[in-house]
């Protein structure tokens, strides 16, 4: 067993325990954005921290399980507790037991991907999705962060989000540029906002992913803010803009449902 670091020995300074675990949630952030995992140097370069205090911090995850490490390529991943917690705050917000029935059926429907989101800080996180019966499958799955700016979910969330919140937004979010096609302009992206407020649904035509279009719907609570976003994604070739928002009814249909029988954030 190995010993234990000098940050948890008895008598450490409250403020140095709550630091180390600021550190080790930050490297649990840092694995679930490698999905092929990472070597202890790898993740050292990217939190910025000397290589023992990671390798350390690495060595309990793994002995609680919230890491795995790979022998062979000498490569840590994401391990089973983090599944576990994961699930239980999936259930515990109803998107497993309430949510997928509901995106099953909108894809029975469509025939294509349906996604719900919510907003995480300056990204979207997709919480379910349902992939359509075709061949060609989206990559947003579960527990991805994406753009709030190039994703038809993420400009949902803007804007039908609380007037604060969504003015901060407007001013502060980072307008990334992942396709030739992304607004980066922040004229241009207010002014895209205020369209999706008017029309009561977002659309991404290749902004975000080349080859991918989709449309979304917010989920509003009862003061009329978003708390969710529901999408349907599709490749262009499958689908033009209009075609697409030819779903927008069903959306809306679904997304009201899934408002009254989610938990409201």
């Amino acid at each position: 067993m190995n010993a234990m670091p000098p940050e948890g020995k008895v008598g450490a300074r409250p403020a140095d325990r709550t630091d180390m675990v600021g550190k080790a949630l930050g490297l649990l952030v840092l694995l679930g954005d490698e999905p092929r995992g990472a070597s202890a140097a790898e993740i050292s370069r990217r939190a910025e921290l000397p290589f023992s205090t990671t390798y350390r911090l690495l060595g309990s995850l793994t002995r609680d399980g919230f890491v795995d490490y790979e022998p062979d390529g000498r490569r840590y991943h994401l391990g089973l507790r983090i599944f576990q917690l994961g699930q239980r705050v999936s259930n515990h917000h109803g998107f497993a037991g309430t949510a997928m029935p509901i995106l099953r059926r909108v894809t029975e429907q469509t025939g294509e991907a349906t996604i719900l989101s919510v907003r995480d800080g300056l990204h979207h996180l997709t919480v379910s999705k349902v992939d359509g019966p075709q061949t060609f499958r989206v990559t947003s799955d579960p527990g991805h962060l994406g753009s709030l700016s190039t994703t038809a979910v993420g400009k949902a969330l803007v804007a039908f989000g609380e007037d604060a919140e969504r003015e901060k937004l407007l001013a502060e979010l980072p307008l990334e540029a992942l396709t030739d096609k992304s607004v980066t302009d922040r004229r241009a992206f207010r002014a895209e906002i205020e369209k999706v407020r008017r029309q009561g649904y977002a659309v991404m035509d290749e902004e975000n992913e080349a080859g991918m279009r989709a449309v979304a719907v917010p989920l509003l609570n009862d003061q009329g803010h978003a708390f969710a976003s529901l999408a349907t994604a599709v490749p262009v070739f499958r689908l033009d803009l209009e075609g697409l928002v030819a779903h927008v009814p069903l959306l809306q249909e679904a997304a009201a449902e899934l408002a009254a029988r989610l938990p409201q954030r």
